[in-house]
């Protein structure tokens, strides 16, 4: 169970590699990495994380030391790739097209700045006021960062929404994995005192709202920021 942690983020990156490969489009595969990068260095809030949310065996025992650890870096890899990409790896017709200066002037996009940043806002103004578990700002963070996203650029409303759902119906089936293998870790590893105690055939509710959310915001972020509009 040491290596628990370890063997999961690295089954993740097994999976991004194999859905890195198969996309047929340039762009699909650079839209994919460039994002992948980018999320990954979201595996430094860890310490917000452990051990309020969970606290997991890790390599070296970093994250009971330190707070962070490797694996969350290969982890937050790995979601971020895959729930900006799943979409277009599904509907293979799809590819991007920039935006015309018209459409860059429409009203809408006056509230573009401000809905890239809503996200991150939110959540640290949540962890700053509001007693809650910081997985629970983390959601409320992405599903409010989406649904500005939504109402700047609804052009993208379709790949949001199904990327959410595949997303998370994917990472239930990843998570599934997990407890094949290591059947009570979800028991010694999350911080049941803090959250619901629900669990959806042994993966915690928590769990999949995060990835609901993580790809309801995550399929937008590639789109929104470079001004692309997929066709």
């Amino acid at each position: 169970m040491q290596y628990a942690w370890l063997v999961w983020s690295l089954l993740l990156l097994l999976l991004w590699s194999i859905v890195y490969y198969s996309l047929k489009s340039r762009e699909s595969r650079r839209e994919m990495l460039v994002v992948s990068l980018w999320t990954s260095l979201l595996g430094l809030t860890e310490p917000l994380f452990v051990p309020e949310y969970w606290n997991p065996p890790s390599l070296f025992d970093l994250a009971r030391r330190t707070g962070f650890d490797i694996e969350s870096l290969i982890f937050t890899f790995g979601v971020g790739g895959l729930a900006v990409i799943i979409y277009e790896w599904i509907n293979r017709k799809s590819r991007h097209k920039r935006m015309s200066v018209i459409e860059r002037h429409n009203s809408r996009h006056k509230y573009h700045l401000p809905a890239l940043l809503s996200a991150p806002v939110i959540f640290f103004t949540l962890l700053a006021f509001a007693n809650i578990n910081p997985i629970y700002s983390g959601v409320i963070a992405m599903l409010a960062g989406g649904i500005f996203t939504w109402y700047c650029r609804p052009d993208l409303k379709n790949k949001m929404f199904i990327s959410a759902i595949l997303f998370t119906a994917i990472y239930f089936v990843y998570f599934l994995t997990l407890n094949l293998a290591f059947p009570d870790y979800v028991q010694q590893v999350w911080n049941f005192s803090t959250i619901s105690g629900i669990l959806i055939l042994g993966v915690p509710l928590e769990e999949l709202m995060f990835a609901f959310s993580l790809g309801f915001l995550w399929s937008s972020v590639y789109e929104h920021i470079t001004w692309r509009k997929l066709i």
